[in-house]
This record gives structure tokens, sequence and C-alpha cells, in this order.
């Protein structure tokens, strides 16, 4: 039986032997394929977690506790010495100011620097702040809107898979129209749905991802989604079962060709396993040390540049 890696490593040499040569919007360059599909099985404590490379986990896990408090700033990112959002306020931060600093020296002052933090770290209303706080407008007498309360879908999503587990609703979305100006990046792990199937006692998850720089983000996504599945599944009575990864433009990027051909020299091996060690009173009160990784030896760690 082939290892549950190895569809990521085909789908790496698809997209670098057969994929579309594009003009991107970085203007690094990309090969390109549409529509892949990537399933894992999360029984038995399984997690999608890549042992052709490291994938260091817990910064993954960091950031989806970041997502489920709303927050949009990076800086308790950083404070958590989560370094993976910085590139883009750095580079917004350059661009207006025509000061060269340092990543290292714009983080440390994002982190000592309330003031600056709320200046320059604030990315807009990405995944957070559309999962826990969707805006609503309420129309007033005199033609004019106001903001609403915020719609929270995480919650509304437990509430459902509670009350209504055959429902096909369930559903958290983060392309919010009307906000991806506001953005410093639009969301690329979009839409997450859920299924409840094997007789009402798995569930399922299934995330469409819009663009996905498979070298580098994926390895994060898949273990990122195989957690908030994990968790919800937690919080629903449910054991997990499959997550489906669907991709929309899925690519490499030209100059990543090093960690692409060393990757794929690689033999996946081992299982590793995420137990989740306590069971919070909601979704929102997961902690980094409720999390533990297991039977995780992967091989040396390969680097390339993002593009931003």
């Amino acid at each position: 039986m082939s290892h549950p890696e190895q569809q990521y490593l085909d789908l790496m040499r698809r997209i670098w032997t057969e994929g579309d040569e594009r003009i991107d919007r970085t203007g690094v360059g990309t090969r390109s394929v549409f529509g892949p599909q990537l399933r894992f099985d999360l029984g038995d404590k399984r997690v999608p977690l890549l042992t052709t490379k490291r994938v260091f986990w817990k910064a993954a896990a960091r950031e989806m506790l970041w997502f489920l408090t709303g927050e949009t700033n990076i800086r308790p990112l950083l404070e958590q010495k989560v370094t993976i959002w910085t590139d883009w306020p750095l580079a917004k931060y350059r661009k207006a100011t025509g000061d060269e600093i340092s990543q290292e020296a714009f983080e440390a002052r994002i982190v000592a620097d309330a003031g600056f933090a709320a200046e320059w770290g604030d990315l807009g209303p990405v995944y957070g702040k559309q999962w826990v706080d969707w805006p609503t407008y309420e129309a007033q007498a005199d033609g004019t809107y106001r903001s609403g309360p915020g719609i929270n879908q995480v919650a509304l999503l437990v509430e459902g898979l509670k009350s209504n587990p055959g429902g096909r609703r369930h559903i958290v979305e983060g392309w919010n129209v009307a906000e991806l100006d506001r953005m410093a990046l639009p969301p690329c792990h979009k839409t997450y749905q859920f299924h409840v199937g094997a007789g009402g006692t798995r569930l399922n998850c299934q995330l469409y991802q819009r663009s996905c720089d498979v070298a580098l983000g994926l390895p994060f996504n898949l273990f990122g989604a195989a957690l908030l599945t994990r968790m919800v599944a937690q919080q629903v009575g449910l054991e997990p079962g499959e997550l489906v990864w669907t991709g929309g433009d899925t690519h490499l990027y030209l100059n990543h060709g090093e960690l692409i051909d060393a990757q794929l020299s690689r033999v996946p091996e081992g299982e590793p396993t995420l137990a989740i060690l306590r069971r919070p009173e909601s979704i929102f009160d997961y902690r980094i040390e409720d999390f533990e990784v297991r039977d995780y030896v992967p091989q040396g760690r390969l680097t390339a540049p993002v593009a931003v």
C-alpha cells in the first residue's frame, strides 16, 4: 500500500514536469495545474504531516489558534516566534517609508512597540476576522447602513453539527468579496465544508484552496486543516474521518527548483500521529500545549524563498 504522502509527491512531480508555465502576480513565475485533489484518512490519530522534509507543525498550530481568535495583527504570532506572516506587512512598510529595515529588526519593533504594531502589523480583515466576525450591516430609517453584529461562522458550525449533523451547510468561508481589497493577501485556503458520515460517527472535511504554493504553503495547509477537523470533531463528539483537499491554481514557483528536486529524491516513511490532550469548553479555548505530535521523524529541512 502506498504511503499517504506519496500523493503529495506525485502532485509535486506532475506540476514540475507537466504544469503550464505562467507569469504570476509576484513576477517570479510558476508552473501550474488546476483542480487536483488529495485525500487523507484522519482515523487512528493519523495526521498529514510530511516526512520528506521537516514541517514546523507548532507554527501551523499557532497560526490556526490565531485564526480562531479573530486577530489580524501579526504581533501575537511574533510574540510566539512565528514569522510566517511577516513578509506582507514588511513589504508594505518598506514601500511606504523607503526604510530597508531588516526582517529581524522589523519583527522586533512590532513586538516591542504596540503603536508601531497597530500601524504596520495589521493584515486587514484576513482569515480569522471572516471566520469569527463576518461583518453585517443594518439598514437605517434614513436609507443609510450601520455595522451590525458580526457572524461567528465557527461557532455556528459547531452548533450546526450538533443539532443537524446531516445538514449540507456546514461551511466556514473566508472569501468576503466586499473586503478583499483591504486584505494583505486574499484567503488562499478559502472554504472549509464539513460532512458527517459513516453512519453519523465520523467528521469529514473538504478544504477548497483557490491558490496553492505546493512547496511552502501546502504542507502547512494540510496540517492546519487536519488540526481544525480534529478540534471540531472533538467538540461535537465525533471521530475524525477524511480530509479532502481540492486545489484551484495549484503551483510551484520557478525559483523553488532546488527544494523540489531534493524533496522528490526522498522516500516518505513513518506514520506521525496527532494527540489532543484535553477537551476544552469550546472550540476557542484550545492552547498549543493541548497538541502533541508523536512518531514524527522528518528528513532534513528544505527551504526556498517566499514570493510576496
